[in-house]
């Protein structure tokens, strides 16, 4: 039996893809880099600086299950490039933005176009792949996101070494660009879609207002803001969320993706990755405060310490693909759970003396385990749905992903504010990462047992 390849045409569509894809993860950490400079040059308070990317953030996560439904509905490359239109255009507004007022609305103009993009991502990339190496696609996905991530930040701190903030947009400009022409001239349309097409506008509003609420109260702990308003949102979104839900059920294809929550492969994917995602942040957000603060690494020497991490996943997502085309993926995202557990301990029980070597490969160890689950993981929450349902199961999967690191990042600020001493902080915050890993770990095998069970083929 031959091994599946992927034709030429293919190959130039899912550049496409790919191009945007690193677009929308660089424009997150360039802008976290450039935050400092970007307030300085227009004279505003760390905390109002903060809404370019709370913005950002906001509207993606406000919008990905809309749009979803909408590609699903009608065409996920449309979606795909009026997504990539508007983020070049909101690119170009914020290049040419003299104002912080005008620089906030291109921001949440470029947040619309990548909310449209990220919406058909998976989409996309299921259409495009043969079903036998889809897990290859992911991980190629996977793979680039680690660079764009990695290398974010030296990136944007090269280009304002050179010249002004104003670049991190320009670039966008030309990528753009080229991704639209390729993806007008490749990009295949849905392999089907409901005979009559109907977007709920309604569930599309309660969507907005119950992640809109959620995220800005839990960004609102990240900051420390005003606790009463975070509650009350908290509150709200609650409310909201009874409401979303019910009427989701009366629904065919629900915007809220209700009925893949049936299928109990999908629903503990959702969960396992949410879970993962928060372990992940726990660990991220708390680290760099023990190297800076307690080992007292420079600025330069804990953003080197912290690059093995994204590196590892990067080499090993695409030997995790190739490796779940033979073997159960449930399980493998299992042991690379358990692999990143390891990690995790190995940094807890770190010598207080530890040099930067003695770091790096236990951040090496993290960012192979977590290799090995990403892909994994995401092939079985995919393959778990049907391909008219595959829209809404990305959207979730993206949406799982902001909601673990949101957490994530919320966990870490209760735990610092209640453990003063960072050295402690820093070690409790690792312990509860520990904790929702071995959750992922757990709901990892039972999915295993399942697609044995059912003899599922993914």
């Amino acid at each position: 039996m031959g091994e599946t390849k992927l034709e030429f045409h293919k190959y130039v569509a899912i550049t496409s893809v790919i191009i945007v894809l690193v677009m929308t993860v660089l424009d997150v950490s360039l802008m976290n880099v450039a935050l400092p400079v970007i307030g300085g040059e227009f004279g505003v308070s760390e905390s109002v600086t903060v809404w370019l990317v709370t913005i950002y953030q906001l509207i993606i996560v406000m919008l990905l299950l809309p749009l979803s439904s909408i590609g699903d509905q009608y065409s996920y490359r449309r979606n795909f490039l009026l997504g990539v239109i508007i983020f070049t255009a909101g690119s170009a507004m914020c290049a040419l933005s003299r104002s912080f007022t005008m620089l906030l609305v291109s921001r949440a103009i470029q947040a619309l176009g990548g909310a449209g993009v990220m919406s058909v991502n998976v989409a996309l990339t299921r259409v495009i792949y043969p079903r036998a190496i889809l897990g290859r696609g992911l991980a190629l996905n996977a793979m680039f996101i680690s660079i764009a991530t990695a290398a974010g930040p030296s990136l944007a701190g090269w280009i304002m070494s050179v010249s002004t903030w104003h670049w991190l947009f320009i670039i966008n400009i030309p990528f753009g660009i080229i991704a639209f022409i390729i993806g007008l001239r490749t990009l295949p349309r849905n392999p089907g879609r409901p005979p009559h097409p109907h977007f709920d506008w309604l569930s599309g509003f309660f969507n907005m207002l119950f992640f809109g609420f959620l995220f800005f109260a839990l960004g609102n702990f990240s900051r420390k803001g005003d606790v009463t308003l975070s509650i009350f949102l908290l509150v709200l979104s609650l409310v909201i969320a009874v409401i979303y839900v019910r009427r989701q059920r009366g629904l065919e294809h629900p915007m809220f993706p209700i009925d893949l929550f049936h299928t109990r492969l999908y629903s503990t994917s959702i969960f396992t990755s949410v879970c993962s995602f928060i372990a992940q942040n726990l660990t991220m957000i708390a680290l760099p405060f023990l190297y800076l603060t307690e080992l007292k690494f420079s600025e330069l020497s804990t953003g080197l310490i912290m690059t093995p991490w994204p590196l590892a996943t990067m080499i090993i997502s695409p030997l995790a693909a190739r490796y779940i085309e033979r073997h159960n993926p449930a399980f493998t995202a299992a042991a690379g759970m358990f692999i990143f557990i390891g990690g995790l301990l190995t940094l807890i029980f770190m010598p207080a003396n530890a040099g930067i070597w003695d770091i790096i490969w236990r951040m090496a160890i993290c960012g192979v385990g977590f290799g090995f689950f990403q892909t994994p993981n995401n092939i079985v929450m995919v393959m778990a749905t049907p391909v008219e349902r595959t829209g809404a199961a990305g959207g979730m999967q993206s949406t799982a992903r902001l909601t673990g690191q949101t957490l994530g990042s919320t966990f870490v600020t209760i735990i610092f504010a209640l453990i003063p001493a960072i050295g402690l902080s820093v070690e409790v915050c690792l312990w509860t990462a520990c904790a929702f890993a071995i959750l992922a770990c757990v709901f990892s095998v039972d999915r295993g047992r399942v697609i044995i069970r059912r003899h599922v083929t993914l």
